[in-house]
């Protein structure tokens, strides 16, 4: 079976802008919460929540979040 695993740079950037996690949150329209849980990966977004994200830091959806796939051999 296949699982896949979606990492993301999303503190990296918000850090890197100067953003709290609430100033964040109301520029892409989430709770603190949810980008507590994305910068923590407990979260995977919408792909709307990802584009919105991408657009506030100007970057690409493929620069802050990557996905991987691992094949478990039950």
């Amino acid at each position: 079976m296949k699982k896949g695993n979606l990492d993301n740079k999303v503190y990296l950037f918000r850090t890197q802008a100067r953003l709290s996690q609430e100033k964040l949150a109301k520029k892409v329209g989430v709770t603190r919460q949810t980008i507590n849980a994305l910068e923590h990966n407990r979260y995977n977004p919408s792909l709307v929540l990802a584009f919105e994200i991408a657009y506030v830091f100007d970057k690409s959806i493929e620069e802050i979040f990557s996905y991987s796939k691992e094949v478990n051999h039950e």
